[in-house]
């Protein structure tokens, strides 16, 4: 097969895309976004008939969402608006619709079975679940006499300063500010030791260490319930893409390279925390591209910077969104499978947050599988 390169433009209309053999996370920026709380957005999506909870008459599902009458016509609309722009609108793009469920082999190759996971610890007491990338950690140092007293442990928030502020005035009346925080996903086992339970400064050690968790939804195929049955609910919609790119290439009129292949469709997560309403859930919809160029030199980077340009472009113009509140974030550490990694950010009511992601992942999809 000629050496292509796949490139990904993943347009998340309700919730980012996964890093599938992923790519690391976006890190929440502490950012005080001006205008209507998640709260008022919440109410207002459930008041208009937008956006309802899933089984509300059961007390509802964590996680889950089931869109109302103007919900669905809204999510209708900008599906509808991003194929006419991106597959009927360009004549280098062609369309997929692929199984939600594959075959086991096709996660087991493209790396989500071994690598597809989130770091979780327990509350050693409560027996709650926290992702440990999402909570942070800060010394508490008496402004008296410089000495630390403790440490204090907050969710991941638009303002983590302020509620780590806020949590060491609760500890020590003379606290300081906490002069640097981090994530608890990067403390060690020997630092684990001084790192509270969020809300429990008095129980230092109550966490356990972080542990990785796999996002998959596993369910059965077939009347056998052993483990050859086992299969899995898929976590993204790009493997569908990569594992269909022959059959694309031989029946699609006028495909080549450079040439992409978009798919809109259903994908689930096991969140360990689902969290900011229907951005961080565990059923949603993706828009995804995966364009193909040529691997020679670095043609790539001239391809990549115009997706990148293409799909703000596309978020503003055709989408309507302001373009004060996007920002770009350029990765620097980067997941093994790719080159170069862009993401157009947000500012949610919640702080600024990865919107779309845009990342040169060279050859690895297609000669994985």
């Amino acid at each position: 097969m000629r050496r292509v390169m796949a490139l990904l433009a993943a347009v998340r209309a309700l919730q980012p895309a996964a890093r599938g053999a992923r790519r690391p996370r976006t890190r929440l920026h502490a950012t005080k976004v001006e205008g209507p709380s998640m709260d008022q957005v919440v109410q207002l999506c459930r008041q208009r008939g937008f956006v309802f909870g899933s089984s509300e008459i059961y007390n509802g599902f964590n996680g889950f969402y089931d869109y109302g009458p103007l919900g669905c016509e809204l999510k209708k609309n900008i599906k509808d608006l991003w194929w006419r722009d991106f597959v009927h609108g360009r004549e280098d793009v062609h369309g997929l619709d692929s199984s939600i469920i594959a075959s086991p082999a096709v996660w087991r190759a493209s790396g989500h079975v071994d690598g597809f996971s989130d770091p979780m610890c327990d509350d050693k007491e409560t027996k709650k679940r926290y992702r440990a990338d999402q909570l942070f950690v800060g010394d508490v140092v008496d402004d008296a006499t410089g000495d630390v007293v403790g440490a204090v442990t907050v969710l991941e928030s638009e303002d983590v300063e302020r509620d780590l502020a806020k949590a060491a005035r609760k500890l020590c009346k003379a606290a300081r500010r906490p002069v640097a925080f981090r994530s608890v996903a990067e403390c060690s086992e020997a630092e684990m030791a001084r790192v509270p339970p969020p809300g429990a400064p008095d129980r230092p050690g109550g966490l356990t260490p972080p542990r990785a968790f796999n996002l998959m939804f596993e369910t059965r195929v077939g009347a056998a319930a052993d483990a050859a049955a086992a299969a899995y609910l898929r976590p993204e919609t790009a493997q569908g893409i990569f594992v269909n790119f022959k059959n694309v290439a031989a029946t699609a009129r006028g495909f080549g390279v450079p040439g992409g292949v978009a798919q809109i469709g259903k994908a689930f997560r096991n969140e360990i925390t689902p969290r900011n309403f229907v951005f961080r859930s565990r059923e949603f919809e993706q828009m995804e591209i995966e364009y193909f160029c040529s691997d020679e030199g670095d043609a790539w980077r001239a391809c990549h910077a115009e997706w990148v340009a293409a799909c703000r472009a596309w978020l503003v113009d055709r989408a309507g969104l302001r373009a004060e509140l996007l920002g770009e974030d350029v990765h620097e550490d980067l997941a093994h499978y790719a080159r170069a990694c862009t993401d157009i950010t947000f500012r949610f009511p919640f702080g600024e947050q990865e919107l779309q992601g845009i990342a040169a992942r060279g050859c690895y999809d297609l000669t994985q599988h």
